[in-house]
């Protein structure tokens, strides 16, 4: 137990008293192939949703396979080949502005039909782009391109008015800039609790399965457990946090 555990414990008690759980979901980013780092995640989460960010052109059948018959799993799209197209003292970015928008659009519309032959209803029309970096002019066309949502990293909504519903990731639970493993428990609780403060539609969490170190699972884990049966979170999955998105009202 740590003091930002039991404060953000104290959080999900509240939430369930008030008839407020908090909205939960997990992305997870860079799947290509079937992995024991993904068999580990996949017997973690158990029944509860997941959403692998898979990317297009490195994957085919087998991973395919091997979800076949988990139902709590859905695809999204990670871009095309999650290579790099940014300058040398740029951040990386593939869906940035250093190509035309049409090229861009068209490699994604590819990576979106490559993932719905292999995992049909699996597959959702949600863009995940590498590194969360993308060029206002790709968002634009994205709609055109048979996307119906965006999927970030931060609070902020970067396709305002373009028709896109937005669920974005919030919660990283990997030290890119320093260790990259997991960072420390008590940070994320913290964080996590002042993102559960600001009322998000849903609190997403990032992860990477093929770089998580024990830090990195044993935080995981323990979120898990917390809010798997815990009265003030809910785990609806993504589908149904989009479709939220898209019909307030539903």
């Amino acid at each position: 137990m740590t003091p930002a555990r039991d404060a953000f414990l104290s959080e999900l008690d509240a939430r369930a008293a008030a008839g407020r759980p908090l909205v939960l979901w997990l992305r997870d980013d860079d799947a290509v192939e079937p992995t024991p780092a993904l068999d580990r995640l996949l017997g973690l989460m158990g029944a509860l949703p997941l959403t692998l960010a898979v990317i297009p052109a490195a994957t085919g059948p087998a991973l395919a396979r091997h979800l076949a018959g988990r139902q709590a799993v859905s695809v999204a799209v990670h871009g095309w080949s999650h290579r790099n197209h940014a300058g040398p003292v740029e951040k990386s970015q593939e869906l940035g502005a250093h190509r035309p928008a049409a090229t861009v659009l068209a490699e994604l519309g590819a990576g979106a039909r490559h993932l719905s032959a292999l995992h049909g209803d699996r597959a959702l029309p949600l863009l995940v782009p590498p590194w969360n970096r993308i060029a206002p002019g790709v968002i634009a066309g994205l709609r055109g391109a048979g996307f119906a949502a965006l999927s970030t990293f931060g609070p902020q909504a970067r396709a305002a008015g373009q028709g896109l519903a937005e669920v974005n990731s919030h919660l990283d639970i990997i030290d890119w800039r320093g260790t990259r493993g997991g960072r420390p428990a008590e940070a994320l609780w913290s964080e996590a609790l002042g993102l559960a403060r600001m009322d998000l539609p849903a609190l997403g969490v990032l992860s990477h399965h093929l770089v998580h170190d024990g830090a990195a699972w044993a935080f995981l884990e323990d979120l898990v457990a917390l809010t798997a049966s815990h009265p003030g979170a809910v785990w609806p999955g993504v589908a149904r946090i989009i479709a939220k998105a898209q019909d307030p009202g539903s």
